[in-house]
């Protein structure tokens, strides 16, 4: 055990300082969203229904930007390989191409944003929600262009091991988040109580000020000066624009395989309750938060994995996943047991005692499948730091969508046992994900040659 330690001692150092500062900025984000849960779930009229619809349209967003947001995180480990490699011109043009990359998916997942808010009918949700669904979505649909360009910058920072940059940013986000809601959501002075749409409008401002600040911060500051400056011998951007779609793409329906199965559990709450509905949001507020922070160990796994394809050393590459792995396993193991232990009081900040004892239900079951969620989030990571995303892409849509859903729908409504029999299909779903994708990197790690 000694030997063990001392082998990976130094990587999980390496790993731990990447990860924390990006795990808190993740979670940063992730608490903005949880803020406006909370703070819609304490409103004195209307909270059931204003959460109903803020899963509802927060779910028709992240079902399409998700594709974006991973599609940009292949970045990080592209950068990182190329400062590796002593290549800052090529660290230049990556940003350059993010960018655009940015802009383009803007477009086009802003686009499926709106088509599906225009057709929510076909999700046969409660109708007394809709008109303040589509409220709340267009407000929110406007944030994915200020979101996707911080994360294009963001990628390209963390590849260069600077995640202390953007992490700071998130935070005083955050905290603008959490002001503008209380003022918006239930008015002040002159200020109309704006409810669900309050809580709309401060995330638009607050992912707004994240891009300009971190735009401001990185082509001002001396760390990046090196890069920036970099004198390029061709100008290939183009061609990054298209590796970076091409590595991004398929990772980016990783996730929304994942997301779109979880949406479509959205979805069945809504056939069996809006109590229902509400409680399953209040419970995967506290698992989303969780899971960020596994994304942020699998991207600081990816930049490290990414480190040792730059410098061609495949004991680097296992080690740094292995590493990786080994904090996702530990942190989500712990968070499961908090979970399991704490679910009543998790669940006791909304003002209804029927979603909140719903919700301590499905609390449980999130501590359960927190372990399997952090292998297979932490196992992406690693398997895009070396470029592997096809295979994986087709693991996640079985999992998800041949294992889960049919199984949600099976034990939920085939067999009756409604809200927990959807959240163990999604458990079992997890299960399968997590040791497919795991059993692939190790396959296709060891059978490298650098």
């Amino acid at each position: 055990m000694n030997n063990f330690i001392q082998q990976y001692k130094k990587e999980f150092i390496a790993t731990l300082n990447l990860a924390l500062p990006i795990i808190t900025g993740q979670v940063g984000v992730m608490l903005m969203g949880f803020a406006d849960t909370v703070q819609v779930g304490r409103m004195s009229q209307g909270a059931v229904q204003a959460l109903a619809a803020s899963a509802d349209a927060n779910g028709i967003f992240f079902i399409i930007a998700i594709i974006g947001y991973i599609c940009l995180q292949v970045v990080a480990p592209l950068v990182s390989s190329a400062q590796s490699a002593n290549q800052p011109a090529e660290c230049k043009q990556l940003l350059k191409a993010s960018i655009i990359v940015s802009l383009i998916i803007s477009v086009l997942c802003g686009t499926l944003i709106i088509v599906l808010g225009l057709n929510i009918e076909l999700l046969r949700q409660p109708i007394e929600i809709k008109a303040i669904t589509q409220e709340y979505l267009w407000i929110i649909v406007v944030s994915i262009i200020p979101s996707f360009i911080f994360s294009a910058i963001k990628s390209f920072t963390d590849g260069l091991s600077y995640t202390k940059v953007a992490m700071y940013i998130t935070l005083s986000a955050l905290i603008l988040n959490i002001i503008l809601n209380h003022i918006l959501i239930n008015g002040w002075g002159i200020i109309p109580a704006l409810g669900l749409n309050g809580a709309g409008y401060a995330t638009l401002t607050a992912r707004t000020y994240m891009a300009i600040v971190l735009i401001i911060y990185t082509f001002r500051s001396s760390l990046f000066k090196p890069y920036l400056d970099a004198k390029i011998a061709v100008d290939h951007t183009k061609t990054l624009v298209i590796k970076i779609l091409k590595l991004g793409i398929p990772s980016g329906f990783q996730g929304f395989s994942e997301v779109a199965a979880f949406y479509g559990a959205v979805v069945m709450m809504g056939w069996i309750s809006l109590h229902h509905k509400a409680a399953h949001q209040i419970a995967i507020g506290f698992v989303s938060l969780t899971y960020m922070a596994a994304t942020g160990i699998a991207a600081a796994g990816g930049i490290r994995v990414g480190m040792g394809m730059g410098e061609r050393n495949k004991t680097a590459v296992l080690k740094s996943g292995t590493a990786a792995l080994l904090m996702g396993i530990i942190f989500m193991g712990i968070c499961g047991l908090i979970f399991l232990t704490f679910n009543d009081f998790l669940a006791s900040y909304v003002k209804d005692e029927r979603v909140i004892t719903l919700a301590a239900e499905l609390i449980i079951w999130g501590g359960i499948f927190q372990l399997f969620d952090g292998i297979q989030a932490v196992s992406l990571g690693i398997l895009r730091g070396i470029a592997d995303v096809n295979i994986p892409t087709a693991i996640t849509v079985i999992a998800y969508w041949i294992v889960g859903l049919p199984l949600c729908y099976l034990l939920g409504f085939s067999l009756k046992l409604e809200h927990i029999g959807i959240w163990i299909g999604l458990t079992l779903s997890l299960m399968v994900s997590a040791g497919l994708l795991s059993w692939r990197f190790y396959k296709k790690a060891n059978a490298m040659k650098l």
